[in-house]
């Protein structure tokens, strides 16, 4: 594949997950700019209840996986169901010390990597009498938007079941230096192509860089609700792809949309 020289990638997935996506385009010839769009703290002292009491616990990123399973991975009950939304949650839970039986995740052709396609595989485990753990983030000083982990919750809850969110990190809007910004406002003018994968990144962008015009900034969304998070933000140019490196290559590849 014959990539341009000037051709650019804003990866905006915070630090910790960013390494993978820089390496993957920097091996098939396009150069990034790390701009990450949240940063993610640990909350110190997070009291879980007893894992004991639940009949599966659901993952909702590798930061929930990284902050808490530590913790209690030496005390996991035995056929304690694990969930998660996509292969990479999957992949920390394997790596963390979980048997790979115990975890629940969609199918790999799966359209998208979300709490839909999950639920499609895990929603029979619950019924009344049923317990769930939500192994989560929160937002620093406002309440986290709705999301699919609010809709799948509403699912068990639907079904019978209980459900208990439990943060463990918190997702707060980045500090940006005077540079950062300046190579925020270049890159939203010169070609540069912005990788998306979340929503709440979306509207500290906006925080960030107010009063920026995105219309002409082309743009790749991780998720359908990331798109339009996007467009609502003033962006035009925005296609959807599937949250994997070989998706967002390939977009990348393919002749932009006029």
């Amino acid at each position: 594949m014959t990539v341009p020289s000037q051709r650019r990638v804003v990866v905006t997935r915070p630090a910790d997950e960013a390494g993978p996506w820089q390496t993957a385009l920097l091996e098939q010839g396009y150069s990034t700019l790390m701009l990450p769009l949240i940063d993610v703290v640990g909350l110190p002292d997070t009291a879980a209840p007893p894992l004991a009491d639940f009949d599966a616990v659901m993952w909702v990123s590798g930061n929930a996986v990284r902050f808490f399973l530590p913790s209690v991975v030496a005390r996991w009950p035995a056929g304690l169901r694990c969930w998660a939304p996509g292969p990479g949650t999957a992949q920390a839970l394997r790596a963390g010390g979980l048997p790979a039986h115990l975890i629940d995740e969609p199918a790999k052709d799966a359209p998208q990597f979300d709490s839909e396609a999950l639920w499609a595989v895990v929603g029979p485990q619950m019924a009344p009498g049923k317990r769930l753990l939500l192994v989560r983030g929160r937002s620093r000083g406002a309440p986290a938007a709705s999301s699919g982990r609010d809709w799948l919750l509403q699912q068990c809850e639907a079904a019978g079941a209980q459900a208990v969110a439990l943060p463990v990190y918190e997702r707060r809007c980045p500090v940006w230096s005077v540079h950062e910004a300046a190579e925020a406002t270049a890159a939203a003018a010169d070609g540069s192509v912005w990788l998306f994968s979340s929503g709440e990144a979306v509207g500290h962008l906006l925080s960030l860089l107010p009063g920026q015009d995105w219309r002409q900034t082309p743009a790749l969304a991780t998720h359908p609700r990331i798109a339009a998070a996007l467009q609502q933000a003033g962006f035009v140019r925005v296609r959807t792809v599937r949250p994997t490196v070989a998706a967002v290559l390939q977009a990348l590849s393919a002749p932009a949309a006029p």
